[in-house]
């Protein structure tokens, strides 16, 4: 039996994947690859390394990743959920072969950091580095937030631990797949803040994550449309030392602190809109 079972959801990856893969080779760990209709040689990739591969169909990815958490046959005593454009740094995979055989008891999840790349550049200012997530857990003690968007995992069970050692995230598909996403990413944020304006319940996640839903729930929810995306920029980049990342901060912060939230307001502004409208 393996000492971790990892979970990578993929569709399209195979500019991704295979550093992915790499960064798991000294792992004691199945690594379980469920696509979602790739075109490309996502599928071949994941079989050649020896994952098991498990096609089915995507609405989100909450409910993608709980359905494979229920459906695979994972027999780990931990589970770890991993993007395919994630890798782990070779400090953290000698980290999880020491200290997770050794894991006190008490302790049902793990806490890691998350480093973030954009055009090679370690984006480490702007507020986004050390940025802390739970993505190992006991079997059978996590579940994925149902949400369009930001998910998170939730512990179930246990008390929490930290990790020293770090993920890489860098997405090598190029700007075109970059901006073509997140245009994807504001849709479905869209629909998350209706769901917070009309009142549903929204479910708090703990530590760092939780944090921040508070702020975005609470202060920047409550800030006036548009205005809010430039405020936002604003505190990433000057205030929290963005313009230290060089040029590929410029862009990064730009587009993805200000551009993408002006977008998902702007899709915000229509559907309200829209939905003011008169039926003809």
């Amino acid at each position: 039996m393996s000492l971790l079972s990892i979970i990578i959801l993929t569709r399209d990856e195979e500019a991704n994947l295979p550093v992915c893969l790499e960064s798991l080779a000294t792992l004691d760990a199945e690594v379980f690859v469920v696509d979602s209709g790739s075109t490309d040689r996502t599928r071949d990739i994941a079989r050649q390394a020896g994952c098991t591969v498990i096609e089915h169909p995507f609405e989100n990815y909450a409910r993608q990743f709980n359905w494979a958490l229920d459906t695979l046959p994972l027999s780990s005593p931990w589970v770890m959920r991993l993007d395919a454009d994630e890798r782990l740094t070779p400090e953290l995979a000698l980290e999880l072969g020491s200290r997770l055989p050794a894991m006190p008891a008490e302790v049902g999840g793990l806490m890691l950091k998350r480093r973030m790349y954009f055009w090679g550049r370690f984006m480490r200012h702007g507020g986004l580095y050390p940025l802390w997530m739970l993505r190992i857990w006991r079997r059978g003690q996590a579940r994925c937030e149902d949400r369009w968007m930001d998910e998170h995992m939730l512990l179930l069970s246990g008390g929490t631990g930290r990790l020293d050692s770090d993920i890489i995230d860098e997405n090598n598909k190029g700007l075109t797949f970059w901006t073509d996403k997140h245009n994807r990413y504001a849709d479905r944020e869209m629909l998350d803040m209706l769901a917070l304006a009309d009142g549903h319940e929204q479910i708090t996640p703990a530590g760092q994550a939780g944090r921040k839903r508070w702020a975005k729930q609470n202060l920047y929810a409550r800030s006036p449309l548009f205005l809010r995306a430039f405020l936002y920029w604003a505190y990433r980049y000057v205030l929290r030392l963005g313009f230290l990342d060089g040029v590929p901060g410029l862009v990064f912060h730009l587009l993805q602190g200000f551009w993408y939230r002006f977008l998902v307001d702007a899709k915000l502004f229509e559907a309200k809109r829209k939905a003011r409208s008169p039926v003809g």
